[in-house]
């Protein structure tokens, strides 16, 4: 489906349906090739900019990030200039908006990956062009013109030439350009926010479970001794975790349930159990026996813990608080739940988030290429801290001060990605106009 402006433009020659002074053209009408602003000479070895897929920002962001190659080091590539817009040309990139502006590169120019199509903007500026290749659905519609085989089709070099943009005078272009770009700062800023709180969790998690609740600064007072997983203080007991918890594990999909009474309820899958926190957005049901609800029902303050994976994603998980009632678990998740009387459900669901766990875990997993798993008696063999309930719940307490932190960030990201994308659909086809503009 195609924008109100782009049907316009695609549709007739009159420009219909566009505000007065917008015009009707196609991409071939406001970017020129672009070409290498100097030749590469590999014998003076002064070192370029060089900008891999991976390195190419998302959303039409400006390149802040380059790899300074030598010449002679760079096989392949695309030359691009200060100013050019960097659109990816590949899939799956090309659909998940991998597009960038090219904006304060050392000499003025750089290159990037042969799979990136350098556009130089003429007649529009090149925030505004930036800005109309992101909308999704022109990414969409361009990826219709994609070729080749698939999972390797990429965008012949002619295919955007004809494809519609709606062009409004340039002071409107600016101005649509310097809102979404505000946006686009606050976006940034949320993420180095959320980038810089996750570091400090993550090392606030080895100081507590090294140290305990104890300030920074007073560290050094605190007796360790060392375990195969790392330092921890010496009066701390560690016991497996079968002696303080419970394992259960969870039910197996495609079973036959002939002749049985059989109900179908929500069930919580790998994909929903990430790394210190559950994303329950999207629950499938499975069906099962009345009479086994009970065995695979979850319970407030279970952990759930994936049994493999990537070697970084094995054990990952968190605490159930009970969000959806009933719930029962698959059987590649295993769900503990612990004897409080000993230990704190939020102070374990930390605990698996330590280097003291990764550590175990990686050590005692079964390893294929690039996998892991565990079994239930190997997470029973887990060593967990148990230092007093007292202290357990202050270390849970500044953790989850920090997760707080982490979700309400996150959350004002999501609502700023949810506004960019708005405001890109609504200010580049015209139908909602700045102040300034509006007639």
């Amino acid at each position: 489906m195609a924008s109100q402006a782009t049907k316009s433009c695609a549709e007739s020659d009159e420009e219909v349906g566009l505000p007065d002074g917008w015009r009707c053209l196609t991409i071939s009408d406001v970017v020129a090739s672009a070409h290498a602003p100097r030749s590469l000479d590999k014998s003076q070895g002064v070192k370029t900019p060089f900008i891999p897929m991976s390195l190419l920002p998302q959303d039409g962001g400006v390149t802040s990030r380059w790899e300074l190659r030598a010449p002679q080091d760079v096989r392949s590539g695309v030359p691009f200039a200060e100013g050019d817009v960097l659109l990816a040309k590949i899939t799956p990139c090309l659909e998940n908006g991998k597009l960038g502006l090219a904006r304060g590169l050392p000499g003025g120019w750089g290159i990037t990956s042969t799979e990136v199509y350098p556009l130089r903007p003429t007649k529009v500026t090149p925030e505004f062009l930036a800005g109309f290749l992101c909308q999704q659905v022109v990414r969409h519609g361009l990826a219709s013109k994609m070729q080749g085989a698939t999972g390797r089709q990429r965008l012949p070099k002619e295919a955007p030439d004809s494809f519609p943009i709606a062009v409004p005078p340039l002071p409107e272009q600016q101005a649509i350009a310097g809102v979404l770009r505000t946006v686009q700062a606050a976006r940034d800023a949320c993420e180095r926010v959320i980038a810089a709180t996750r570091q400090l969790k993550h090392s606030l998690l080895a100081h507590l479970f090294t140290y305990g609740p104890v300030p920074f600064d007073q560290a050094e007072r605190v007796s360790l001794e060392d375990t195969p997983g790392g330092k921890v203080p010496a009066h701390w007991p560690i016991v497996p975790i079968g002696e303080c918890a419970h394992v259960q594990t969870g039910i197996a999909k495609g079973r036959r349930l002939n002749g049985d009474e059989v109900i179908s309820v929500p069930y919580l899958r790998v994909a929903n159990v990430q790394s210190g926190r559950l994303d329950l957005s999207e629950m499938k049901e499975i069906e099962l026996r009345r009479r086994e609800l009970d065995r695979y029902l979850l319970q407030t303050g279970d952990i759930v813990l994936t049994e493999g994976g990537d070697f970084d994603k094995l054990g990952r998980g968190f605490i159930w608080r009970g969000e959806i009632s009933p719930c029962v678990h698959q059987n590649h998740i295993f769900a503990v739940r612990a004897d409080r009387s000993k230990l704190l459900p939020d102070f374990l669901a930390f605990f698996v988030q330590s280097d003291h766990a990764r550590s175990y875990f990686l050590g005692v997993a079964h390893k294929t290429t690039n996998l892991a798993c565990i079994n239930k008696t190997k997470l029973e063999g887990l060593p967990v801290l148990l230092p007093p309930l007292s202290v357990q719940r202050q270390i849970a307490t500044q953790l989850s001060a920090v997760d707080a932190k982490l979700a309400a960030e996150e959350s004002r990201q999501n609502a700023l990605a949810f506004l960019f994308a708005s405001l890109l659909d609504s200010l580049m086809t015209g139908r909602v106009r700045l102040p300034e503009f509006a007639t």
